[in-house]
């Protein structure tokens, strides 16, 4: 073991509690653990203060963040086809809210790293049966047998690998021509074509395409058009997984998270006193903390003093998820004690989590009405308080699933099991997430 890794593993209390972690067989995942620690970084220490740059000046209303993805990415679904559409998700949502606003967008994908999810409970019970619940395919699968439910190590290390060849696919996707701005066009190709904001798109698609060619005919033709900076982030919820992906930067001494640029806290796993707070503190990634209805101005202070202890900026992000009808009365108090507080953090809103339920069908699905009201009501709190809303947060696939009701689409309890795909929570489709953006780049743009 070489020195920089006896200076990692030193770094964390192995004695502090870490909420929601498998119950793994201890010589699997020690033999697992150690060929992680063997393997090279899946980004870069530069990369992760790049991001911290563009988070600060998101905090200081100069930026807006959009981070979208699958709620729980599958090793099926990381294929080719699968990875490219949600990648055009995201640029055509990235260039809706640039194009209204005015302001450079910050884009995160919810991938090449997101395999494993917390649970409720430990266990899941069918009539007679009761299993480990599914908790990812990071620890185990979505079939209903002992075998397929059992906590396996080594999906840690396919874990890795499937990050690994998704990393790869990005960076080529997003520096080898794909996201050309002068490709807006094409973007929408390939997707339904009844969609109800598709000609909205290509009408904007249009107005771009003209400036583009004005731009060019004056002689100005900037490499900034031809690729994008793109950034994967995941929630560092197997602790084992990203303590083995921690390496210490020869640049600095400092030690990196390098299993994803921007990693966050879940709402579950956030206890002050706990793992999860504790690792994140360690590390120089940029780090999310989810906040809730509940939390309190004292949780978010003391927060704050545990992952931001200097008050660097960019540093932290608190993630919101009130739910629609919760949104408007518990974000002013955090929001006001915080920036009373003195400190900068950039808040984001992910409107997803807290407005979920069970269709009439018996299906967990979102109504997209309620998503929108909590971004709306995360606009007006903001507005009210002199306040920058910072950014979404969206579990989204590239794909015209039905796992999300209404929208422009208008899905009903009984469309949902036409196309139902997802692992774990539904997400917006394609359609519903160009729908989101244009609403958010309409409140940006009258902010």
């Amino acid at each position: 073991m070489s020195i920089n890794q006896l200076n990692v593993d030193s770094l964390f209390d192995s004695s502090l509690v870490a909420a929601q972690q498998p119950q793994w067989p201890a010589d699997e995942l020690a033999s697992a653990v150690k060929e992680l620690k063997s393997y090279p970084p899946l980004v870069f220490a530069g990369e992760c203060d790049d991001l911290r740059s563009h988070i600060a000046q998101a905090a200081e209303g100069k930026a807006f963040w959009l981070q979208g993805g699958d709620c729980a990415e599958t090793f099926a679904s990381a294929t080719a086809d699968s990875i490219r559409d949600r990648i055009k998700t995201i640029l055509q949502m990235a260039a809706i809210l640039q194009y209204y606003s005015s302001m450079p967008v910050i884009k995160v994908g919810r991938m090449a790293g997101q395999f494993a999810k917390p649970r409720s409970s430990d266990s899941e019970t069918r009539g007679e049966v009761t299993l480990p619940a599914y908790r990812g395919d990071a620890v185990n699968d979505l079939a209903f047998t002992p075998e397929a439910r059992r906590p396996d190590p080594q999906r840690l290390v396919r874990v890795y690998n499937t990050s690994a060849a998704t990393l790869n696919l990005v960076r080529a996707f997003t520096q080898g021509g794909f996201a050309d701005l002068r490709k807006v066009h094409d973007w929408n190709k390939g997707f339904v074509k009844d969609n109800p904001y598709a000609a909205r798109y290509e009408a904007m698609a249009t107005e771009i395409g003209r400036a583009l060619d004005f731009m060019k005919s004056a002689g100005v033709d900037p490499d900034a058009f031809k690729t994008v900076e793109f950034f994967s982030s995941h929630e560092a919820l197997i602790l084992e997984y990203e303590k083995a992906l921690t390496r210490i930067d020869s640049r600095t001494g400092n030690p990196y998270d390098v299993s994803g640029h921007f990693i966050w806290i879940g709402e579950r796993t956030r206890q002050l006193d706990g793992a999860h707070v504790e690792f994140a503190s360690k590390v120089r990634n940029p780090i999310g903390v989810k906040l809730g209805p509940k939390s309190t101005v004292d949780d978010a202070l003391r927060l704050i003093d545990k992952l931001d202890p200097n008050r660097e900026p960019g540093r932290l992000t608190f993630i919101t998820r009130m739910g629609a009808g919760k949104i408007r009365e518990a974000l002013p108090r955090l929001i006001d004690g915080v920036t009373k507080s003195g400190a900068k953090v950039l808040w984001v809103c992910d409107p997803m989590h807290g407005n979920t339920f069970e269709s009439s069908t018996g299906y967990k699905t979102r109504q997209f009405e309620d998503v929108m009201d909590e971004v709306k009501g995360f606009f007006e709190v903001h507005k009210a308080l002199g306040t920058h809303p910072g950014g979404v947060h969206i579990e989204l696939t590239g794909d015209d699933v039905t796992e999300c009701l209404g929208g422009g689409a208008k899905i009903s309890a009984e469309d949902l099991a036409s196309r139902y795909e997802t692992a774990c929570d539904p997400r917006l489709n394609h359609t519903q997430s160009l729908e989101l953006a244009f609403l958010v780049a309409e409140m940006l743009r009258d902010r």
